[in-house]
């Protein structure tokens, strides 16, 4: 079997894949979410924290909600890591510092995962189990917690509230990711990846002896891609075998990235009551992902140069047990959703292959998206969309029921901006500094890509990076934080404020100036929008880096 045929039948079956839980997991989710029964383990629960489950919260309450629980939870973290020489099973690790225990901490609560160290040779078990892998879970439940409130927003009539915040952590976590992972990992042990408590493992094999690196791997990697989190138990991430054994379980990782992102269109469609506004969410994603999906294994499998193409491929980088299309079809799953998990040095990949997934994430990974993020972030844009086709036809718009006026508009814009800003404000201040020359690995275009690339992985909250630039300095360790904390708790703010005031209004009645959105081609009005902000905001930057690369 040619490496052609092998890619496209593991795209086909990925596929496949998708196709067959989309029905079933999102109906889940739906029923998950507007249930009024509470198991006795979540009444136990509930008990302890102190929560009324049959209370609700308004908008406010609700992003003040997330917000505390961030902050505690970004606390709590920090001196987590700070004392982990204290816990049991440290490994003989030391505590992290200040600033590196701020970043990991931020990075992990605000579901983006961003590593700015190597993960076996700096934390023990018990801050990767009891702290990492608790916020993959955590920071997963709170983005679906966001979606099904935003989705409340627009089926809610003449309501002040958008449920209890704390019910639905509760239930995302327990009732959807537990249960998941859990499955996902044994899948993953049965098929090589590890899950143990030994420390090293030295064995004697060609070349004399080599040390094993152990740990309880299986487990958190299986919650790292459900949740869209990306943040690997070993430096090399999902590049290492221990992580990422062979062509299936990179498969299986892919599966579990785009899974629930995948789904969650669906629990829109069940709770609307309309399937088809679901499925057209769901073409929008599928497109965006399919275009940046041919656009990076063309690059990757083409190569750039004669030699490249005359070895198979861009090899550099890359895992052979892996390949060009295998790699390319796991970066853009990771950076099309918020994951961030690599099995392969993006930094190694070719100057088309290596922008396209910086543009991936500068689309506001909704492509599909990350857990929840994705959602409510392609929602955001169909209101957008819906107001610029209002102003072509002089019409106040209207979206799934409900009018799109200035107040909605206000947030919408706010919620545009917020990730931009983070990401070119925090680039042109870092590349302004004499110390960032000394940072980056290479030159030039590369090098400013580099830079760009940390940047709107921070902001985005997706995690993954270029791998050549050096971010262990305190300006990049506190900057890249504050761009994950703002570009993570702004846009959710905002779109809470944004589910408020459309649960607020009463329903609209569709007449024959309504515009369809199910139709394809509101599909292709809302794919037009997406690509043309991202064009308008980030050209300038792109054409600095991977597009002078490219010509050059």
């Amino acid at each position: 079997m040619t490496e052609t045929t092998s890619g496209l039948l593991t795209i086909g079956v990925l596929i496949m894949l998708l196709a067959a839980a989309y029905v079933p997991l999102g109906d889940y989710i739906a029923r998950t979410y507007t249930s009024s029964s509470h198991s006795k383990f979540e009444k136990i629960l509930f008990r302890l924290m102190g929560v009324n489950p049959d209370s609700e919260q308004s908008p406010k309450a609700y992003a003040i909600s997330i917000v505390s629980f961030s902050v505690v939870g970004v606390l709590v973290l920090m001196a987590l890591l700070m004392v982990q020489s204290w816990l049991p099973m440290d490994r003989g690790m030391a505590g992290m510092g200040l600033a590196m225990a701020f970043n990991t901490a931020v990075s992990f609560v605000t579901n983006t995962n961003w590593q700015s160290y190597g993960g076996e040779s700096t934390l023990g078990f018990t801050a990767q189990m009891a702290g990492l892998a608790v916020q993959n879970f955590l920071s997963a439940a709170v983005g679906m917690a966001v979606a099904i409130a935003v989705i409340r927003g627009f089926v809610r009539v003449n309501s002040s509230s958008l449920g209890n915040f704390w019910v639905d952590l509760t239930r995302g976590t327990f009732r959807i990711l537990l249960p998941i992972a859990f499955a996902g990992a044994l899948l993953l042990l049965a098929n090589g990846v590890i899950q143990n408590f030994s420390d090293t493992t030295i064995a004697t094999a060609t070349g004399g002896n080599h040390v094993l690196p152990g740990g309880p791997v299986a487990s958190q990697e299986a919650i790292k891609l459900l949740g869209t989190n990306g943040g690997g138990f070993f430096n090399a991430n999902s590049a290492h075998p221990f992580e990422n054994p062979n062509g299936f379980t990179n498969l299986l990782q892919v599966f579990l990235i785009l899974l629930i992102p995948v789904a969650l269109p669906r629990t829109l469609g069940t709770m609307l009551g309309n399937h088809r506004q679901g499925l057209a969410v769901l073409g929008a994603m599928a497109t965006l992902w399919a275009v940046i999906l041919t656009i990076v294994t063309a690059a990757e499998v083409r190569g750039m140069s004669a030699a490249a193409r005359a070895a198979g491929g861009a090899l550099e980088g890359k895992e052979v047990r892996i390949g060009a299309w295998g790699t390319a079809l796991f970066a853009t799953a990771t950076t099309g959703t918020s994951t961030g998990a690599v099995n392969a040095a993006h930094d190694s990949l070719t100057p088309l292959g290596g922008g396209a997934v910086l543009a991936n994430m500068m689309l506001g990974e909704v492509a599909p998206g990350g857990v929840g993020s994705g959602l409510y972030g392609i929602l955001v844009m169909a209101i957008l969309t819906v107001f610029i086709s209002g102003l072509m036809v002089g019409r106040t718009p209207e979206f799934l029921g409900k009018k799109i006026s200035s107040r909605q508009m206000t947030y919408v814009a706010l919620y545009t901006l917020t990730v931009p800003v983070l990401v070119l404000l925090g680039t042109g201040i870092a590349m302004a500094l004499p110390s960032t020359q000394d940072a980056m690995a290479n030159p030039g275009g590369h090098g400013f890509t580099e830079v760009l690339y940390a940047f709107t992985s921070g902001a985005n909250n997706n995690g993954s990076a270029f791998g050549g630039l050096t971010v262990t300095s305190t300006f990049f360790q506190v900057s890249i934080a504050l761009a994950m904390f703002c570009g993570r708790l702004v846009p959710i703010v905002l779109v809470l404020m944004l589910a408020g005031s459309l649960a607020e209004q009463g329903k609209v009645p569709v007449t024959a100036g309504t515009l369809p959105t199910h139709t394809p081609l509101f599909v292709g009005l809302l794919i037009g929008v997406i690509v043309l902000i991202t064009g308008l905001t980030f050209f300038p930057a792109l054409a600095l880096g991977p597009i002078a690369e490219a010509l050059a």
